[in-house]
């Protein structure tokens, strides 16, 4: 079993407030991802998780049982770092069977936890080298399969990718996918890469300021964030925002006015927000060249050429400079040449004057379904 309950789990560094009675349950065998801006604190959660920081206030429960006061050895977890902590004069096979050395098993159950793990990461045939000689991704699966031998109830990756180029952390995601898969183990993942935790999650929780902005699927969270903040940070690139103005509503949606064009967006409205400023969301992608029910002009300030897609990033209607559309390859873009491009109302978010996400009435296929709730299709 690996489940996981933080009960309004607390963290002070002097007087400042780092953790604000963080409230959160992890289910046996989920892989959950703690994303956030950095100083956010989510490598601190995790390290109070591990037993490395205590708590300030609150509880943390392991399968039942509460473990703020028991050493890291006694929780029953195992954590990989952003720094490999391999012993460099220590073979792959050394380096792996180490912490069961430290718990003294026999010889021969040790050397088959060691090749099992070794098989698993595809490390077999590397387990007489030493971590020189080794790739800086070859070297992750060794600090990982030293964490698969001691069996652990939860596994804990601290940014375990961030020391890999770009080739090798995408490879490394499909590893890590594959291994959770292969043990059925309970993962929590921290990073700052959403690209990780879109790819990797079974459920994100995203971290501001100390206090979880929402949690939930990948799909989720992109296509229903609760708050201005989530909107901003998944997605990449970000999501747009424009101020609107509310001129009306109906029972299933709200009408808004930008700059003298109006658009009725499906979202589920709120008592006396008619006259009230509010704030579009559009992401990126769901700009198009041409028309909508809202058009924009756009004059592209910096342009990105992606091959399969062009990023603009551009003024609109001549205002500010960091509007973002993410273009077909084939689109003919040119600096500072103004484009007509348009939003569609039903890929539009909406929020309020407190930056709270109105409920969007988004239609979703089977597999986006699915995808929402991993748990249940599984």
């Amino acid at each position: 079993m690996g489940q996981l309950f933080l009960n309004k789990v607390q963290k002070f560094f002097g007087d400042f407030e780092v953790l604000k009675s963080v409230q959160l349950e992890v289910k046996n065998g989920e892989f959950v991802v703690f994303v956030g801006p950095s100083g956010c604190g989510k490598s601190t959660l995790l390290r109070m998780i591990a037993g490395l920081d205590g708590t300030s206030g609150g509880d943390i429960v392991i399968d039942g049982v509460r473990v703020n006061d028991l050493p890291p050895v006694k929780r029953g977890i195992a954590m990989v770092f952003q720094s490999y902590a391999l012993y460099p004069h220590m073979t792959v096979f050394e380096n792996i069977a180490f912490p069961l050395r430290v718990e003294k098993m026999e010889e021969e159950k040790l050397k088959a936890k060691v090749e099992h793990a070794a098989r698993i990461l595809h490390l077999d045939q590397r387990l007489q080298q030493k971590p020189g000689m080794l790739s800086g991704g070859q070297r992750q699966r060794v600090a990982i399969g030293r964490a698969i031998v001691r069996e652990p109830k939860i596994f804990l990756f601290d940014e375990p990718l961030s020391n890999l180029d770009a080739a090798l952390r995408a490879d490394m995601r499909i590893e890590l996918a594959k291994l959770h898969r292969q043990l059925k183990a309970t993962m929590i993942y921290v990073t700052h890469d959403q690209v990780e935790a879109m790819t990797m999650a079974d459920r994100i929780v995203v971290l501001n300021a100390g206090d979880i902005a929402q949690t939930g699927a990948p799909l989720e969270l992109y296509h229903k964030p609760a708050n201005l903040f989530v909107a901003s940070f998944i997605g990449n690139p970000k999501m747009n925002f424009l101020p609107v103005t509310c001129t009306g509503t109906t029972d299933a949606s709200v009408t808004i006015e930008y700059k003298g064009q109006k658009a009725t967006i499906p979202v589920t409205p709120r008592d006396g927000i008619v006259g009230k400023s509010l704030t579009l969301g559009i992401r990126p992608e769901h700009i198009q060249m041409g028309s909508g029910d809202i058009a924009l002009t756009v004059a592209p300030t910096v342009i990105e050429h992606l091959g399969a897609q062009t990023v603009a990033y551009a003024s609109v209607d001549g205002e500010g400079e960091n509007f973002c559309a993410t273009l077909p390859g084939s689109v003919g873009v040119r600096l500072d040449q103004p484009l007509v491009t348009g939003i569609n109302a039903a890929d539009c978010h909406l929020f309020d004057e407190a930056g709270i996400a109105f409920e969007r009435h988004v239609e979703l296929t089977d597999i986006d379904m699915n995808l929402l709730n991993p748990t249940a299709a599984a």
